[in-house]
């Protein structure tokens, strides 16, 4: 068997998209969501991971450049695996626990980002009408994980079997 040099072994690597977004709730488990002006879903603050940049890093900018809001992240609660949807690739979604927002604080974002439309807090029912379903999944289990203090790996959104179970 001839082996690839390994330039040509690297470039043929498989590329995945990778997206992080942070999780921020009330104490009523209502979650933050953002309507976007660049599409019909709204989404949890986050975005695209930039090249060389690591997931935490873009929750972080993201979290700052969307709402204005700078603060230490917490646990990576969810990693989600996204198969190839219509042109967007396969990728990775990482969901880091940014902790508590209040009501008060969530009004006074003033977004000026342009991709940015609405903030507010809404119920996982409420969330369900606005979100892909595979974002609501993936809320859904990132709430689950605060409450046990762990990552959960998933599949759209779907916690799954691993063999640390």
């Amino acid at each position: 068997m001839d082996l690839l040099p390994f330039s040509e072994y690297a470039a043929s690597l498989n590329r995945k998209r990778a997206a992080a977004g942070v999780l921020l709730r009330d104490e009523r488990s209502r979650v933050l969501l953002v309507e976007t002006t660049y599409k019909p879903e709204w989404e949890i603050p986050g975005g695209a991971v930039e090249a060389e940049e690591a997931p935490w890093t873009t929750a972080a900018r993201e979290l700052q450049e969307e709402l204005g809001i700078i603060r230490r992240l917490g646990t990576l609660l969810v990693i989600d695996h996204i198969r190839t949807q219509g042109v967007m690739p396969e990728g990775l979604a990482f969901v880091f626990d940014g902790g508590f927002v209040t009501e008060g604080e969530v009004r006074r974002i003033r977004s000026t980002d342009p991709e940015i439309r609405t903030v507010g807090l809404y119920t996982l029912d409420e969330a369900e009408q606005l979100v892909k379903p595979t974002l609501h999944a993936r809320i859904t289990t990132a709430l689950r994980a605060v409450a046990t203090g762990g990552t959960v790996f998933c599949e759209a959104g779907r916690a799954v079997a691993t063999n640390r179970d």
